[in-house]
């Protein structure tokens, strides 16, 4: 497995496994059989509710906690914002089973995110929190927390895929030391993803899956991706991305596919902003 260094010298894994919208009751099964491939960076967050089971699944692994790098993710806090925080996290933490997380995300650019994120600036130092980060921050909220803070988020987890790559937006955030991470790389098949002509015919060259290009386009951009499945062998598929590499004149042919916007939602509009800002986990 290859892996990217943070701002802070933390070793992430290039390519991981993603439990969003996969069930409670089936995340322990799926979680398992990734490890059992090879994963060994895991991605979850509060608001997936199945922290539990992906701890279940680590405990039940026997692979030693320092080979995995594991992931969650902080829901919106209300007032007393740090202490709601620091809360949320303990919470998230013995669910996992854990006594440390290798990152810790705010989950979205809403509510007190300076009083969240001083909570996370605490954890980290303290060391229970190895990388601290953020996810779905465009922009002018990552530049403004960034300015604001004493810690630089380490992570910037954004929709990032064929349709909506983000380039240029890499680009900031490598300049100021934050690593960019994908989510939703394979756009939930929007706009007929895995049978794209393009990404199809480059994939023939290889041998490999138009999934296996789109990871490969990814990790080879430097873009950590965590893809999500709940087939055993679709997990052994995504894993093996590392025995090919795209050229220069394919790479620069899936840039075409870019629409320079989102397939999901977007965060600057008044009405998902209001719902999110919102909304609470029952925890």
């Amino acid at each position: 497995m290859q892996t990217v260094t943070l701002n802070n010298g933390v070793e992430m894994p290039l390519l991981g496994f993603g439990v969003y919208q996969i069930p409670a009751e089936d995340t322990e099964r799926a979680v398992s059989e990734a490890l059992g491939a090879g994963y060994r960076l895991l991605d979850t967050a509060a608001a997936y509710g199945n922290e539990e089971a992906v701890g279940r699944a680590i405990k039940s692994s026997g692979i030693a906690r320092e080979e995995l790098f594991v992931t969650t993710k902080l829901w919106v806090q209300d007032a007393p914002t740090e202490d709601n925080t620091r809360r949320a996290f303990e919470t998230s933490l013995n669910k996992l089973g854990l006594d440390h997380l290798d990152l810790y995300l705010m989950h979205q650019p809403f509510g007190d995110v300076y009083g969240q994120w001083r909570a996370m600036e605490a954890l980290n130092r303290e060391g229970v929190a190895k990388a601290v980060g953020v996810a779905n921050f465009y922009p002018d909220r990552l530049i403004d927390l960034i300015v604001n803070s004493e810690i630089t988020p380490a992570v910037n987890q954004i929709e990032t895929h064929p349709f909506f790559q983000r380039a240029e937006y890499q680009d900031l955030m490598r300049e100021h030391g934050v690593q960019i991470q994908s989510w939703g790389g394979f756009a939930e098949g929007k706009n007929d993803l895995f049978t794209n002509p393009l990404l199809a015919e480059i994939g023939k060259e290889f041998d490999k899956s138009v999934a296996q290009v789109v990871l490969r386009w990814l990790t080879q951009r430097g873009v950590v991706a965590i893809p999500k499945s709940v087939r055993a062998e679709r997990m052994a598929e995504n894993i093996d991305v590392f025995d090919f590499r795209l050229t220069d004149e394919q790479m620069a042919a899936i840039a075409t596919l870019d629409t320079g916007s989102s397939l999901f939602f977007d965060h600057h509009d008044p009405k998902m902003v209001t719902w999110l800002a919102k909304r609470r986990l029952d925890a």
